[in-house]
């Protein structure tokens, strides 16, 4: 049992030191667009920190082949991303992370550069800018820890077994400030783990898996030739008695003694480093950690006193992970402090202030204090969806899964492919659905396979299957006829016959933690987060789905990137785009290339016809017209830009500030935008430079506040570029302050000219709407403005003419509403029409307010934003339209709340929903919740005031409460839009 766990929950870091091959061989990074997962956090395990001097800066690596930095005195805001190159597979996973003393270069590796050809590398970033300016290649296999030595000297980098293990592992150091090779040593002869400074930076020591730390004297080595690295020797070696498989080590703040954690073993070792020498000291009190049973504290830390020492890893108590930390550096009495992680814990770091912070192979990290208060500063973005083997259900046409987003089955949900319709076991809803929709088991007896759960021998009738050395089996599903069985491992799907001979494998981007089939379809619960179709028929990969530990956001894609989202959750995937090895990869969201690759016609398509190219052929050919050749995504890149200057965080006392901005395209960069707090300000310069890059002045409101850059080309806007700015000038004093006007603009149509499409409440909704917004003249509107068109009102024209007065009234200090309750459709070609009261439906473009008159107004307002839409009513439009694209508005509000057209939006359904209404409510469910929300009902914590986030949260629970869940809304704001005010209510 203890070989099962240990390699199981290594992970790929150990495996490739096994030589299996294969699979362990690095892919070439490639130049085609890589399909990726990005959730403003860690995805995948992450494997080292790094924390700067003043403790406010937080660098995390992990698996999922990005690094972060991260604010943690502001309990754990993202600053910054670093993607290095990257292939298919596993090339790219970062396992080590360094900062160097003054915090300015940020060091990683891992399965970083060709490690199968003995060209593994480390990358050095500027961490202020994000530049990749230095590979450090030429390494024999995979990075496994760096660390600048204290003094700032040097930096080491240490390394495990080269492809086919004919490379050995071993250590480097590079000289500081050039990076220049001056020392290795390659005598090891088994995994190096870990390498670790002294405080005065003059020794190193590492632990390698043949049993042994090593320490090394680095004085003299400034002077070594460049041309021929000095081989070093340890000056000291010792077998500590802890264990087989030294790992994390740690020096006490003094460097008189190094505290050794093993893996896989329930010890801790401190050793007694005086000199040049190393004795074993004492071995603090393990009691209650059993030996084989996937229990260590392999990561060890002192405290910045030195008078505690902790320890974690793998120990946990009843399910809970611990910390153990120990009084008097080790030698004292012990305490167990249970976190808030299922998977192990990797790395901890101790805090100049006490306490520590760690990371987890879950993906999250967070801080410890002295006192045992855990505080997660960057949670789980995904669900975990092991230990769930039976209640992950599949529907007999494939369109329907049950799922849960905790182990265990905990908070179980229902995703509907056919409906785009997520529901939680907390809803009304779920409930219905389940029982409408047939749900099928995996079937997991039968067939004489045993021996699966977790496990590297899974048996069919005794024999063992043919995975490979180390693999580890995660979950089964027999299928129906049980002439064959599908096994998910930690790296692949496998389908077996009914004799065990393999009919097919699939890399698979995460560990299968659950599998079912219909029969005609796989579908696989993975550990990044994701639940994929695959064809049984060959294994090709179908769909891919994202639901967001949030529980109201999703995305939903094809190999090749065709998607459907719900509202907010398109950019949940981008691709990444390599720029060759000696410079850093970037990332665009898949939003900027929405024209090319959102296509819900073709998500439909894909679980009937089994097969991406013929649902692409068929959903093309709905819509009626021979689509034109698609450019490569390449050919579609847009800008690359970034601010020189000022600095993020930079302390501002002027209303105008000099912004200097760089930027990169393929193409020429046809204009640049800058937005304060997300809209538009008129900058001298902007709008009118079409070069790379410039210098723009730029008025700012004399409070904190974040400036973002766009740069746009012809084919797409880049993503904003935004530094923070801290206010130190002259507060205004309120009397002083010069109050907003409001101007809202409400359109509701009940009473349409074509009697069939007529509903009850729309028009009602928008009087109600407006006379709301009446009401706040005074303690934050200086003045209100509302134009309310309703029923014979709302024609097209006056509908448009109605835009036309809030994009020519609403200044930059103003604040624009738009109200629209009806009817909306999208077209064949999936491009949605708010239904004015004269739209004909066999002339949307003529009579219909297209998607493009709602978003180039918003995105020409200079204030800011709110749009309510409330124009998913069914009424008899649904029998009127039946060849048509079924009505889903997801796509205008992503468009609408990106950053470049800057609209928080309030929807009152997600996805294919009907927007319900009755006249018990006097309303519409959304408008009811609004109105409600915005006459103070909102405001739960009795501040007196009502901001975008508390009025959301409002809606939300209050139409699902009066649909019964049958409803669900939906807020999207855009990311550089913080949240404020829209209330103050008069006492």
């Amino acid at each position: 049992m203890k070989k099962t766990f240990s390699v199981r929950l290594l992970g790929f870091a150990f495996l490739l030191l096994l030589g299996d091959g294969g699979i362990w061989m690095a892919c070439a990074q490639t130049t085609e667009p890589i399909l990726r997962i990005e959730v403003s956090t860690h995805n995948a395990g992450i494997w080292d920190i790094a924390i700067d001097p003043s403790n406010r800066l937080l660098v995390t690596g992990s698996e999922d082949k990005t690094v972060r930095v991260w604010d943690i005195s502001s309990r754990g805001e993202l600053l910054r991303i670093f993607r290095p190159p990257v292939g298919e597979a596993e090339e790219g996973h970062i396992f080590a992370v360094a900062l160097s003393p003054d915090a300015r270069i940020m060091a990683c590796g891992g399965r970083t550069g060709s490690f199968s050809q003995g060209d593994a590398c480390v990358y050095l970033f500027d961490r202020a800018t994000g530049a990749l300016t230095r590979r450090l290649g030429g390494l024999p296999g995979p990075v496994q820890h760096l660390v600048y030595t204290s003094d700032g000297r040097f930096l080491v980098a240490v390394t495990s077994m080269g492809g086919g293990m004919a490379r050995m592992a071993g250590m480097r150091i590079y000289r500081l400030p050039d990076y220049v090779l001056v020392a290795e040593d390659r005598d090891y002869a088994d995994f190096v783990k870990w390498a670790e400074s002294d405080p005065t930076g003059s020794r190193v020591a590492t632990s390698c898996f043949d049993g042994f730390v090593r320490l090394y004297d680095l004085s003299g080595l400034t002077a070594q030739d460049a041309s021929s690295p000095r081989t070093i020797s340890p000056v000291s070696k010792i077998r500590p008695p802890g264990g087989q498989r030294p790992y994390g080590l740690a020096f006490s703040p003094d460097g008189t003694h190094l505290a050794v954690g093993f893996l896989y073993n329930p010890k801790v070792n401190v050793l007694e480093a005086k000199g040049n020498s190393l004795e074993h000291a004492y071995s603090p009190d393990t009691t209650g950690l059993v030996e084989g049973q996937e229990i260590d504290l392999r990561t060890v830390a002192w405290s910045s006193d030195g008078r505690l020492l902790y320890g974690a890893g793998g120990y946990r108590v009843k399910a809970v992970r611990q910390v153990r930390k120990w009084a008097d550096g080790g030698r004292g009495s012990y305490s167990d402090l249970p976190m808030q992680v299922d998977l192990p814990i990797l790395r901890i770091l101790s805090l100049r202030a006490g306490g520590i912070v760690y990371c987890s192979r879950e993906g999250s990290f967070g801080a410890l204090s002295d006192r045992g208060e855990v505080t997660t500063l960057g949670p789980k973005a995904i669900p975990v969806y092991a230990v769930n083997f039976e209640n992950f259900l599949l529907s007999p046409d494939s369109s329907g899964i049950q799922f849960a987003y905790e182990r265990f089955g905990k908070s179980p949900a229902i995703f509907s492919v056919a409906e785009r319709r997520l529901t939680d076991s907390l809803s009304i809803l779920w409930v219905s659905m389940k029982a409408a929709l047939t749900f099928q088991r995996p079937i997991m007896e039968g067939l004489g396979v045993t021996d699966w759960k977790t496990s590297m021998t899974p048996k069919l009738n005794g024999k063992p299957l043919p995975l490979l050395r180390n693999e580890s089996s995660e979950s089964l599903a027999i299928k129906p006829d049980r002439s064959g069985f599908l096994l998910g491992t930690e790296w692949f799907l496998r389908l077996f016959d009914a004799t065990g001979r393999q009919l097919w494998s699939v890399r698979t981007p995460g560990s299968a933690w659950g599998v079912n089939t219909n029969g005609q379809v796989a579908v696989a619960a993975l550990s990044d987060g994701t639940i994929r179709w695959y064809r049984l028929s060959g294994g090709k990969e179908l769909l891919a789905l994202f639901p967001h530990s949030d529980r109201r956001r999703w995305v939903l894609w094809t190999p090749s990137g065709y998607y459907d989202a719900s509202p907010g959750g398109e950019d949940f995937i981008g691709w990444h785009v390599n720029n060759g090895r000696d410079q850093a990869a970037d990332f665009f969201p898949i939003s900027r290339f929405r024209s090319t690759y959102y296509r819900p016609d073709i998500i439909d398509q894909v679980l009937k016809t089994l097969d991406e190219t013929e649902a692409v052929r068929l959903a093309n050919e709905a819509r009626g017209a021979k689509p034109l050749a698609t450019a490569s995504v390449r050919e579609q890149l847009p800008p690359v830009v970034s601010i020189v200057t000022p600095v993020d965080r930079a302390e501002v006392s002027s209303p105008t500030i000099t912004l200097r901005y760089t930027a990169r395209s393929q193409e020429p960069i046809t204009g640049v935008k800058i937005l304060v707090d997300g809209r538009p300000v008129a900058a001298d310069g902007a709008g009118k430079s079409v070069k790379e890059s410039g210098e723009l002045s730029v008025p700012i409101p004399p409070r904190d506040c974040e400036v973002s850059v766009i740069a746009e080309n012809r084919h797409a806007v880049s993503e904003p570029a935004t530094v923070r700015l801290l206010w130190k000038g002259t507060a205004t004093k309120e009397e002083f302050q010069i109050k907003p006007n409001l101007y809202v603009l409400a359109v509701g149509v009940s009473k349409y000219q074509d009697s069939e499409l007529r509903l009850g409440l729309a028009a009602k909704d928008a009087l109600d709407f407006g006379e709301v917004w009446k009401k706040q003249k005074g303690p934050l509107y200086s003045a209100v403005e509302a134009r309310v068109l309703t029923d014979a009102q709302a024609t097209k024209g006056n509908v448009l003419d109605g835009l036309e007065w809030l994009q020519r009234q609403t200044t930059s200090k103003d604040m624009a509403v738009l109200f629209l309750a009806g009817h909306g459709i999208n077209d064949p070609n999936g491009v949605f029409y708010f239904l004015p009261v004269d739209a004909k439906l066999d002339s949307l473009k003529r009579t219909g307010l297209s998607q493009a008159d709602i978003t180039t107004t918003v995105a020409a307002i200079a204030g800011k934003v709110m749009v309510f839409i409330d124009a998913c009513h069914s009424g008899n439009l649904m029998d009127k339209v039946k060849r048509r694209a079924p009505s889903d508005i997801s796509a205008v509000i992503n468009e609408l709340a990106s950053a470049e057209n800057g609209a928080v939006v309030f929807s009152s359904a997600t996805g294919r929903q009907y927007a319900l209404e009755n006249s018990e409510w006097g309303n519409g469910a959304f408008t009811k919740g609004l109105v409600e929300g915005i006459l103070g009902k909102a405001d739960y914590r009795g501040t007196g005031r009502i901001t975008v986030n508390m009025l959301d949260l409002y809606i939300s629970e209050r139409v699902k409460e009066l649909t019964k869940g049958e409803q669900t809304p939906s807020t999207v704001k855009p990311p550089n839009v913080p949240d404020f005010p829209l209330v103050v209510l008069v006492k």
